[in-house]
């Protein structure tokens, strides 16, 4: 039986398995040389799909790729719209039972919100464009449950107008696809078509919304097909722009046992602790796609992204008796603001097509992304109350990279095998930079003022004659010795190669080889594929493999000093502090015991069925283990009087806190997905396609490194702080943070001219540890979350839908932790594997010609 392909574009970066496919386009899990006998239907979500060899999979409504050796997902452009509100990455996780959506609670951290998949964090998921690798977001992921410091690529600068499809491998493939492809890959298909177009417009509002708040969300989008000359050439243009209100869901601290006004120093808070959430958006993307034969063996390709996005992100609240305030300027205090601008740009050309019986593709791709962080509404205390309340230039970011590759592929016959050997090879060179750069040094610079009689009302000032917090409160600053431009050159080799000992058993070897020019070594990854079809309606499939990821850039080359409010990992108050990331190759992080960053390890097992039960019913059931060793965390923050000569003798101020990026850490995540589809045709009433999904998940610590020995020394002398290396707050975030259990059951109805589509959502629980106390645990239930989409069809290609995500407004469980100093309810929903914001509603008009 000839398995079916999941076509990926030009895999240039990352696999083997690409390679084998060659002139139209690259799978995932290639097979098999693509002969016109061998053309059957698979599991494209609504379109026709242009894939290997030139020919094209009928259309499907199956969800899961039922002829892969590998468990693959394929998700509509249909579904991502119905998702309502959600942006691209979290309209993803709402689709799929092993993805969740990282929520975060303030500051830039509201953007790059990290999407983990099977409990690991945007590190070890790599994201394809037309099958060739996307370049990763500038900014660091620092919230919702991932703090490892890498810069994950950033989906939603991608027009969702633009995007065909998604195909989701779900299985551990380091070496087909490159070091970051631990947990598996997200390939976003773009629009192909030579002819048609589509516009929509979406308008909605959340149930409710803090005071204050902006709880509405309008998008309009439009794309459009046109031919290039006469043999199939085509280009397709795509645009969207968007806007979301900036809400907030912070639970009050009134609503909880305990009274702002029982400290006099809180007399006049409210108990609004913090305007944290959903950062305000104005955005908008283009896209193309385009293609043109230049021979009968020679096709031209090109296709970009490009996107602009201003944002306007809430911080904790800043009282008015602490040192962040003066009478003079806010007198009842303020929610500081931390503003960005950002645009991305990413751009892929190339040739490929058909030479002395290979097939291939030769590319180049060039992708940036840079932000730059100010601030509309906020102040560096130190500089005293005639200071600024605005700064138009904080910090900036900067990432880049640029990739050339050439794969190669080839099919051939032999007299001793039932089928055709695959044979792929492919070569690759990138190159990355990562930059920051400082901003102005009012953000960043100690100006030294002290509290003076008549700056705070108070009588019993307690901030009198002691000095004001230093840096932009509420924001990321640089400055020049923090600042940073580090570049990366990596080659890699690959190849694979595929046979059919027996006609229904399938088996695959690929080997990978990278070369870091700041690594002594080079990293290997190897994985081994098999399906066996034991009968023409069941097959058993597994894999096998090792895996090195490189540390990122960011991990480092990073560093950043800020004035924020921070957990005390001790006590468990929050406090203000001034913060330092300090970057693992510094003198001070070396002192702190940081050594050189090294690769993490993986290894990867997974086995699992596929039972076709009937025509348009089917069932599959992949189970997976995969052990990290040696992974990279961001240290607890260290600080205290055995510390502060360290930090001044670096340069640095006495009581600031320090953190750093080390190896140490080994896990084990072990999990199963399960996945069932059901069409059935009940005549007059319609159709309906029933899908149920369901991942459960367990993420184990296996061990941790000891801590170094250069803190260990400065124990018995450090006063008043902490010297916790790995403390309970991240092995919490590596193991507990996100749900055991995710399940999801979807009807779509199609009757006359209505679409009723509806899924709800089990996320199972999960816990929120924010410190060293075990009496500060919490723990988060359980919660049903259902979304409903109406489409009605008026005439012709004209749409009108309604719909909610969230239909019954149901929020994570309000379970925060009352600050003892401050009343303030601090992470009030946890880690929440869904928006808190709660229900949202709204109307869209389509017409596709």
């Amino acid at each position: 039986m000839a398995k079916q392909k999941l076509l990926m574009g030009s895999a240039h970066t990352f696999s083997v398995f690409t390679l084998i496919l060659g002139a139209s386009g690259h799978s995932l899990e290639a097979q098999e040389s693509p002969t016109s006998d061998q053309v059957q239907a698979s599991a494209v979500v609504q379109d026709v799909v242009v894939t290997g060899g030139g020919w094209e999979r009928p259309r499907s409504d199956q969800r899961v790729i039922l002829d892969s050796p590998s468990p693959i997902d394929v998700i509509s452009a249909q579904q991502l719209h119905q998702t309502g509100r959600a942006e691209l990455s979290e309209a993803i996780t709402k689709l799929l039972p092993a993805f969740n959506f990282g929520n975060t609670t303030a500051g830039v951290n509201s953007i790059v919100r990290p999407v983990t998949n099977h409990g690991l964090g945007p590190a070890y998921t790599l994201v394809l464009v037309n099958g060739q690798r996307r370049h990763n977001s500038a900014l660091l992921t620092n919230g919702g449950g991932d703090t490892s410091g890498v810069n994950p690529v950033d989906i939603d600068m991608i027009p969702l107008s633009a995007v065909d499809h998604i195909e989701v491998l779900r299985d551990a493939s380091a070496a087909p696809y490159g070091s970051d492809a631990v947990a598996g890959a997200i390939n976003i298909i773009l629009k192909s078509s030579d002819h048609g177009g589509h516009a929509a417009a979406l308008a909605g509002n959340l149930y409710q919304g803090n005071p204050g708040s902006d709880r509405s969300t309008a998008k309009g989008e439009a794309d459009a097909g046109f031919k290039l000359g006469d043999e199939g050439g085509f280009v397709h243009i795509s645009a969207d722009v968007r806007k979301r209100g900036m809400d907030w869901w912070n639970f009050y601290a009134k609503n909880l046992p305990y009274s702002p006004a029982s400290n006099p120093l809180n007399a006049t808070w409210t108990g609004d602790g913090a305007h944290n959430g959903d950062p305000e958006i104005r955005a908008y993307n283009l896209a193309y796609n385009a293609e043109v034969p230049l021979t009968p063996n020679i096709n031209a390709y090109s296709f970009a992204t490009f996107g602009v996005r201003d944002t306007v992100i809430g911080n904790n609240f800043r009282r008015p008796n602490t040192n962040a305030d003066f009478d003079a300027l806010f007198p009842g205090g303020y929610y500081p603001l931390n503003n960005t601008h950002e645009y991305d740009l990413q751009f892929n050309a190339g040739f490929k097509g058909r030479l002395y019986d290979w097939d291939y593709n030769l590319g180049t791709s060039y992708g940036i992304n840079h932000n730059k962080q100010y601030s509309d509404f906020t102040i560096n205390p130190s500089l005293g109350p005639t200071g600024p309340t605005q700064f138009k230039d904080l910090a900036t970011y900067q990432f880049s990279q640029q990739v050339t590759h050439l794969d190669l592929n080839h099919a051939f016959a032999t007299s001793t095998l039932p089928k055709p050997i695959e044979l792929g090879l492919g070569f690759e060179h990138r190159i990355e930079r990562f930059s920051t750069l400082p901003g102005d040094p009012l953000g960043y610079m100690n100006g030294g003022y002290r509290y003076q009689p008549g700056d705070q009302a108070l009588s019993h000032d307690p901030n009198l004659g002691s000095y004001a917090a230093v840096g932009a409160q509420g924001a990321v600053t640089i400055n020049p010795a923090n600042a940073t431009s580090i570049l990366r050159n990596v080659v890699a080799g690959y190849g694979s190669l595929g046979i059919y000992p027996v006609d229904n058993f399938y088996i695959n070897g690929s080997l990978r080889g990278e070369g870091y020019d700041d690594l002594p070594n080079f990293i290997y990854s190897t994985k081994l594929t098999a399906r066996w079809d034991i009968a023409p309606d069941f097959a058993i499939r597994g894999s096998l493999g090792t895996g090195q990821r490189a540390p990122s850039l960011t991990q480092i080359g990073y560093a950043q000093t800020d004035s924020r409010t921070n957990i005390d990992p001790v006590t468990g108050l929050i406090v203000p502090s001034l913060s330092t990331l300090a970057r693992n190759t510094s003198a001070l992080a070396r002192a702190l015991g940081a050594q050189t960053l090294t690769p993490e390890k993986s290894t990867n097992f997974g086995l699992g069925f596929v039972w076709k039960l009937q025509e348009n019913r089917n069932i599959t059931l992949d189970g997976y283990r995969i052990d990290l060793r040696n992974r990279i965390f961001r240290t607890n923050y260290i600080y205290g009087s055995a510390v502060d000569p360290l930090i001044v003798a670096n340069g640095g101020s006495a009581g600031t806190w320090i953190q750093y990026f080390a190896n140490g850490v080994n896990t084990s995540t072990t999990g199963i997905d399960l996945v069932g589809e059901d069409t059935e045709d009940y005549g007059d009433y319609g159709s309906v396609r029933y899908t149920l999904g369901f991942n459960w998940n367990l993420n184990v610590i296996d061990s941790v490194a000891q801590t170094p020995a250069a803190l260990t020394a400065l124990a018995s002398a450090n006063k008043g702080g902490s010297l916790i290396w790995f403390g309970r707050a991240t092995a919490a975030d590596l193991t507990v943070n996100q749900p055991r259990t995710k399940l999801m059951f979807a009807v779509n109805w199609s009757i006359g001219d209505f679409i009723v589509s509806a899924t709800t959502t089990r996320y199972g629980s999960y816990q929120y540890i924010q410190s060293q106390l075990p009496s500060q645990d919490r723990s988060f239930g359980a919660k049903w979350i259902t979304d409903l989409d109406v489409t009605y069809k008026i005439a012709g290609g004209l749409r009108i839908s309604a719909g909610a995500t969230n239909l019954f407004n149901i929020r994570p469980s309000a379970n925060g932790i009352i600050d003892a100093n401050t009343g303030a309810s601090g992470f009030a929903y946890g880690n929440s594997p869904f928006s808190p914001a709660g229900g949202f509603y709204y109307t869209r008009l389509a017409y596709d010609f």
